[in-house]
């Protein structure tokens, strides 16, 4: 869970799983998020083995992120929370009961 935490980390994840990305592209991606705090994050989660950075030689270099296989691991557990959150969002949508009154029967209506 210390992998995942941390505002925008499961953002990053989810936009890596699709393939590898340059910087640019994943600011446009995440909405919201600013360049500083992507890179913050980017650079944790290169730390914690989670995300690979290749340099190739130019000017300016160009520099792709990739999941590694630990941050590939990582997507079906996102994807289940995702899910979760989804299904509980949909329910909790929906119109509820008042405790403690019962609904009169069809007949009455």
């Amino acid at each position: 869970m210390t992998l995942l935490g941390g505002a925008w980390t499961p953002n990053v994840l989810w936009r890596l799983s699709g393939g590898a990305r340059r910087f640019g592209e994943l600011v446009r991606d995440i909405p919201g998020v600013s360049p500083k705090m992507l890179s913050t994050r980017l650079r944790e989660l290169e730390a914690k083995g989670a995300v690979v950075r290749t340099v190739a030689p130019g000017s300016p270099p160009a520099v792709q992120y990739a999941l590694s296989p630990l941050g590939e691991e990582l997507v079906p557990v996102i994807d289940a929370i995702v899910r979760v959150g989804t299904r509980l969002a949909r329910t909790q949508s929906q119109p509820t009961r008042r405790k403690g009154r019962a609904e009169p029967p069809k007949a009455c209506l």
